[in-house]
């Protein structure tokens, strides 16, 4: 996700969106550390740094988690 869409997103779609994304992150880590295999271990990364950009909008506008 680029900042230009997600500062374009409603708040309520910037909260769900940071919602889902963590929930899929805490999957990928759960599977790296049991010692499967990730398709993309590059996803982890671009999750991360999905995450953050979320939480920059956010705090932009005002809001605390």
């Amino acid at each position: 996700m680029k900042m230009k869409e997600i500062r374009e997103m409603s708040r309520e779609d910037k909260i769900k969106k940071l919602r889902e994304l963590e929930m899929e992150l805490l999957k990928l880590r759960t599977l790296s550390r049991s010692g499967g295999a990730l398709e993309n271990p590059g996803k982890l990364k671009a999750i991360r740094k999905d995450i953050a950009r979320l939480k920059l909008a956010l705090a932009e506008e005002g809001y605390r988690a």
